[in-house]
């Protein structure tokens, strides 16, 4: 069976084509992505994003068939991103899967954001019941799964990791190409001060918006020629990293104690980080534990994800009316019966 996948729920747009062999074994036909960059020190706004995913998809969907070489009428089911995420841009690329199903009259699968990454993580990396650390722009998820569900066991209470790392690339000038965080993480190599900063657990969750106040602060003090510390950019993204990614091991070895799980595995766009795999592997490995993490191709948002997730709903029933091929802003990664899995 072969799934086309459509991702758009930030300012990477991704199309994806997987094929399920016999055997069970996925294979990747086709993965492209563009992404929406805006200049340094500035967001990107749903509407500019929207209309960037309105000009790129059709491109996108030439190539994607072009590398997997297959025609349309060998996919079996259209694969699209619900939610969660912003709402222009999921609206423009849900209104592509609807068409495409209506011009080749093939059914159409919709998929949580979450979920995606999740699968995906699952068949690449090979990990079998993980607890899964979900961060991204806009999300940050400590998951394991039961009973047909995904469980959220801690999340953030306020903004995302990955925002909180993208706001303050915009405070200190960063490029937002290829990423903020990304950026944030080379910078962060160089870092050779630690400065104090907000450090919040509030049992299984966590607030970044404190650590974000905190390093702004730090920054504005830096940037003061009559500050008596000597504190470079360098060293504010080394701490802002130490301080965040600190609580996120800590939820997440709590949440393992807690189900009895022997491995991690890291998803998301913030998943890419060095750093991150580091101090979370550092902590495996005191718990003879092991922990699981997928490169740029996978855990930075992509259509093939999305392919992924929504075959293994679409060979379960998990088939979408046109009716309800509507957009979730806040769908929660718990909402989804998880009928693929014992």
């Amino acid at each position: 069976m072969i799934a086309l996948g459509l991702e758009g729920s930030a300012n990477k747009l991704g199309i994806g084509i997987i094929q399920h062999a016999a055997n069970g074994e996925a294979i990747v036909l086709a993965n492209v992505r563009h992404t929406y960059n805006t200049p340094p020190g500035q967001g990107f706004l749903p509407s500019d994003t929207a209309r960037h995913h309105r000009a790129w998809i059709i491109p996108l969907m030439k190539q994607a068939f072009a590398e997997a070489k297959i025609s349309f009428s060998q996919i079996d089911c259209i694969c699209f991103t619900k939610g969660p995420g912003i709402g222009a841009p999921l609206n423009s690329v849900a209104l592509v899967a609807r068409t495409l199903s209506l011009m080749f009259k093939k059914p159409l699968v919709a998929v949580n954001h979450c979920i995606g990454h999740i699968e995906m993580g699952r068949e690449i990396t090979g990990a079998q019941n993980p607890v899964v650390l979900y961060v991204s722009g806009g999300n940050t998820q400590v998951i394991a799964y039961s009973q047909r569900k995904y469980r959220i066991f801690g999340e953030t209470l306020d903004i995302a990791i990955g925002n909180c790392l993208d706001r303050f690339a915009r405070v200190i000038g960063l490029s937002n190409a290829p990423s903020p965080g990304y950026n944030i993480m080379q910078e962060a190599k160089r870092g050779t001060q630690f400065v104090e900063l907000p450090y919040t657990v509030k049992g299984m969750d966590c607030s970044f918006s404190g650590l974000l106040s905190g390093v702004e602060a730090a920054a504005n003090e830096a940037m003061d020629e009559n500050s008596k510390r000597k504190i470079t950019k360098q060293d504010l993204c080394y701490s802002l990293q130490e301080n965040g990614f600190a609580m996120l091991v800590e939820i997440t070895e709590r949440a393992m104690a807690h189900v009895g799980a022997d491995s991690v595995l890291i998803v998301g766009g913030v998943g890419c980080n060095d750093r991150l795999q580091q101090m979370m592997g550092e902590m495996c490995l005191d718990r003879g534990a092991k922990v699981y993490a997928t490169d740029e191709r996978f855990c930075i948002d992509n259509g093939i994800m999305i392919a992924q997730a929504g075959l293994l709903a679409f060979k379960t029933g998990g088939i979408c009316s046109l009716e309800d091929s509507t957009i979730t802003q806040r769908f929660r990664t718990d909402d989804v019966h998880v009928a693929w899995r014992e």
